[in-house]
This record gives structure tokens, C-alpha cells and sequence, in this order.
């Protein structure tokens, strides 16, 4: 029998549970404190040297059998941006993810710049991947072939990048985004779990991971996609880790959307390959996988006014 001041089992396992519930607790305020701590440092500018490249803006097109409707993609881009960007100082390239269904010469036949084809489907990551190594601005935006986001709303995330961004990204939960036409409940209650398990598993303290519209310096982008591992569609989440591995300026700005009936997001296998891939993005980091270093020219380097 315990002697009368000896705690019994049941005192014990509520010690345990209470010194593991002030440590989950303190691990959380820590990591929610860093994070707040990261993002104010990445909200300034970071004032590098003008970034290399050609033009003034390459647009990225990821592509997978896109053929009834990659020209009016590239039509569009060119006629939106045409108020804010000389013709030569915009690049269209399409990046096909091997469609082979005439994606890449319904592209050519539409005056795109430049057209990148991937033997056989990998993914939105992996097109891109090839796609921003092919670019020759000195931003680098990419966006969506069903054009959710109107072209010309790239004309805010050049701006940004040339003041001094490293990285800029739409935020659909921005205070001032807006939906023109809703995604589906299901697709939204989809993105909301990527939001958490995104949070939870890697990142904090930014609104939407998963936006469709983000633009770079030219060698910010080189190095992040050139440090990618992730062919899917976490490929999102991917960068922004790098982002603060590296401690890049990254700035979020509002959009408008406009979700497509068509899209090739299929939620549940989608967000379960999502998942996969953030513990996989976990554990590389672990391993020290990835870069510590982007080999960027020094921040500040261009002061305020210049």
C-alpha cells in the first residue's frame, strides 16, 4: 500500500500531462514569437543591387493540357500589362508540362516568347522550375493559365519587387482581396486545411501559401526554384520555407479572384499529396537538405531613395 503523503498513479499522470501541456504551451509562444519576429524583418525591403535580366518582366505560365485556351492566356497577359510595360519590356513564357495535346504549339502560334516543353507531366513545381530558369527579366512573376487573377493586377507585384522586395505574393485573405466569383465550398474548406497543417507542420504568420500570383527578383527566383525539390503543387509551401531560411524580404498584396469551373486541383488527392509533402519539407530541413546560403548581394546595398 502507498504510505498517506506518497502520490498515487493517478497524481503522477496528472503531473505528467501538466508538465507536457506548460511545455506544448511554451513551445508554441516561442515559435509564434519567432515567426512574428521573421516577418517583420521580411515586411522591409531588402534594397539589393537591381536584380540581372533583359527585360523588365518575364510572366511564367504553367501549362498541362491547355491547348483550347493557352492563346487567349497569352493574349491576355499582353494586353493587360501593355498600359504599364513596353512590348519589349515583357516576356510571356509558357511552360508545358507535358501535355501533349498541343499546348505548346497553340503558345508559339500566340506569340509567347518563349515555350518550355517537359517530356512528360510532372507538375506545376517542376514546370515552373523550368520555366523561371528559361525567364530573362528581371522580375519574375508566374500565374495561373486560367488567369484567376487578372494579368494586370501583376503590374502591383512588379512595383513591389522594384522597390526593393525580394519576393511578393497574392493574399487571398488580404483585408483587401475579393472574390468575383467564389471558389466551391469544398474547395474552400480544402484550402483552409492546407492553411492549418501548413502552419502547424512549417510555417506561421502568413495568410495564404497557396495563391496563384507571386513575383521575384530574377535571382531570388533562380535560387528558390533552383532549391525546390517539390514537382506538386506544395511546391508553394517550399519557397516559402526557403524565404525564411534565407530571410528574404517577402511582401504580401492584395487580389482579386476569379475561380475557373475547370480546374486540375482535385482536393482530397490534392491535399492528401499536400500533407506528404510538408512532412517531407519538414524532414529535409531536419537533415540540413537545403541551402543555408542563397549567395544574394548584400541587402541595403541600395539606399532608400535610390
Amino acid at each position: 500500500m502507498l504510505a498517506p503523503d506518497e502520490p498515487g498513479s493517478g497524481d503522477i499522470a496528472a503531473k505528467v500531462v501538466a508538465v507536457a501541456a506548460a511545455a506544448l504551451v511554451r513551445g508554441v509562444a516561442y515559435r509564434t514569437l519567432l515567426f512574428r519576429v521573421i516577418r517583420r524583418e521580411q515586411d522591409e525591403p531588402s534594397r539589393r543591387p537591381v536584380a540581372p535580366g533583359r527585360r523588365r518582366l518575364s510572366v511564367v505560365v504553367p501549362a498541362y493540357r491547355e491547348a483550347d485556351r493557352i492563346a487567349g492566356t497569352v493574349v491576355r497577359i499582353r494586353e493587360e500589362l501593355a498600359t504599364v510595360l513596353d512590348p519589349d519590356d515583357l516576356e510571356v513564357v509558357v511552360a508545358d508540362d507535358g501535355s501533349g495535346d498541343g499546348t505548346a504549339e497553340a503558345a508559339e502560334a500566340a506569340g509567347a516568347d518563349v515555350v518550355v516543353r517537359l517530356p512528360a507531366n510532372r507538375g506545376k513545381g517542376a514546370a515552373l522550375r523550368e520555366g523561371v530558369q528559361a525567364a530573362s527579366g528581371r522580375t519574375v512573376a508566374f500565374t495561373d493559365a486560367d488567369l484567376a487573377y487578372a494579368p494586370a493586377q501583376l503590374a502591383r507585384l512588379l512595383a513591389a519587387v522594384e522597390e526593393g522586395h525580394d519576393m511578393v505574393v497574392g493574399s487571398r485573405r488580404h483585408a483587401g482581396s475579393s472574390d468575383v466569383v467564389r471558389a466551391g465550398r469544398l474547395r474552400q474548406a480544402g484550402g483552409r486545411l492546407v492553411n492549418l497543417a501548413t502552419h502547424a507542420l512549417l510555417l506561421g504568420q502568413y495568410r495564404d501559401t497557396q495563391c496563384g500570383l507571386k513575383a521575384f527578383r530574377s535571382d531570388v527566383a533562380r535560387a528558390l526554384f533552383g532549391a525546390t525539390t517539390i514537382d506538386g503543387f506544395a511546391f508553394d509551401v517550399e519557397l516559402f520555407h526557403l524565404a525564411e531560411r534565407w530571410r528574404l524580404s517577402l511582401a504580401e498584396v492584395p487580389v482579386q479572384v476569379e475561380h475557373s469551373e475547370r480546374t486540375t486541383v482535385r482536393a482530397l488527392r490534392d491535399g492528401l499529396g499536400m500533407l506528404g509533402s510538408l512532412v517531407g519539407i519538414r524532414q529535409q530541413a531536419r537533415r540540413g537538405a537545403y541551402p543555408a546560403d542563397v549567395g544574394l548581394p548584400a541587402p541595403g546595398s541600395v539606399p532608400p531613395d535610390g
